[in-house]
């Protein structure tokens, strides 16, 4: 039996070139259980914003990570029509661990099924001062992810870099030879190669020619051999010493490692409706803040132990401070910073998901 629901199913690109097979079941169950169904295929987040801007009085359901119910929270917000509007997930990708949490189903059937059957559930929210929302926990500092830092390295000022064409035999000489030299090579004059583009051993083929112009006699076998001490000589008297490139030491400059990732303790001050936890002079490993379900949120301090592991600090507040040195959090699914300092306050039942009722 079909619902009253008009639908505007919104699928991420992400989640089309992921798994377009569960894409393509979410859209088959959904157009088969809601009275009316209007399918949108944005190919990037203004597009996406657009189709959320103009979804009219259809109720949005969202195929596709966190990512893309975070980016359809996030526009709802900025346009502040987050109460008057539920949304729906169909969980399509490889970061579901937040729709997971939230409560809804892992499979396509299910998720589109609840999205048609559910029931409305309102949800708390943290709001920063940059505007910015939080959905699930918001952890300081960012976990390393495992990459290696960045090397940059320097190319300005390089002494001795090697010239093109400066081996032996690359020279600017006049040449010689009817025919009978190398292709390519300059030849005008009718005497014998001079200066330092004589050509070597190294870029002639045996027998080349080197005799005068008007000798169509062949060269003998060894001819060319009579001519290469010379032009050896004079290629290296005319070249500058070259110190090797690898006695110079490298600059420290020319090395940037990007700073670490959090890794580590961190020295941070935190607030919870100004009640002063911790401050600067105790480091903390880790500090963790999630949304409750009664209008607060859930705060949690693990200080740095020495010796026995000391116990982590609990609060529960509706505005939470965290200021310090330069520093990152892991919001959800997105790394944000560096910051000196952030506030985040909960906005009780801010949000609509629709989940199994």
């Amino acid at each position: 039996m079909a619902t009253p629901d008009q639908l505007l199913v919104v699928i991420d690109p992400l989640a089309r070139r992921t798994d377009g097979e569960a894409v393509r079941i979410a859209k088959d169950v959904l157009s088969a259980g809601a009275a009316s169904t209007k399918v949108c295929l944005p190919e990037g987040p203004e597009e996406f914003a657009r189709a959320l801007a103009r979804r009219g009085s259809r109720r949005p359901v969202v195929v596709g990570d966190d990512r893309a119910l975070l980016r359809a929270v996030a526009l709802l917000h900025r346009r502040r029509e987050l109460a008057a509007c539920a949304l729906s997930l169909v969980p399509v990708g490889s970061a579901l661990g937040l729709a997971h949490s939230l409560g809804v189903p892992t499979g396509a059937v299910a998720a589109a099924r609840a999205a048609l059957d559910g029931v409305e559930r309102r949800l708390d929210l943290l709001v920063d001062d940059s505007d910015g929302v939080v959905l699930g926990t918001l952890r300081i500092p960012v976990l390393p992810g495992g990459s290696s830092p960045r090397r940059t390295e320097s190319t300005e000022g390089r002494e001795g870099a090697p010239a093109e064409n400066t081996g032996p035999g690359a020279g600017t000489g006049t040449g010689t030879g009817m025919g009978k030299g190398r292709p390519g090579r300059p030849g005008g004059g009718a005497g014998p190669r001079t200066g330092a583009g004589a050509a070597t051993g190294a870029d002639r083929a045996p027998g080349a020619a080197d005799g005068p112009a008007d000798d169509d006699s062949p060269p003998g076998p060894h001819h060319w051999l009579r001519a290469w001490p010379q032009s050896l000589a004079r290629t290296l008297s005319t070249r500058p010493a070259r110190p090797p490139r690898l006695s110079r030491p490298l600059r420290p400059a020319r090395i940037r490692v990007a700073p670490g990732s959090g890794a580590g303790p961190s020295r941070l001050r935190v607030e919870v409706d100004g009640v002063l936890l911790v401050d600067l002079d105790q480091p903390v490993e880790a500090v963790s803040i999630t949304p409750g379900t009664d209008g607060g949120a859930d705060v949690e301090i693990r200080p740095v132990s020495v010796g026995a592991e000391a116990s982590p600090l609990h609060a529960v507040g509706h505005r939470v401070t965290v200021s310090g040195p330069d520093f990152r959090y892991r919001a959800d699914s997105l790394v944000a910073g560096p910051v000196r300092t952030r506030t985040w306050t909960v906005r009780e039942g801010a949000w609509g998901l629709t989940l199994p009722g």
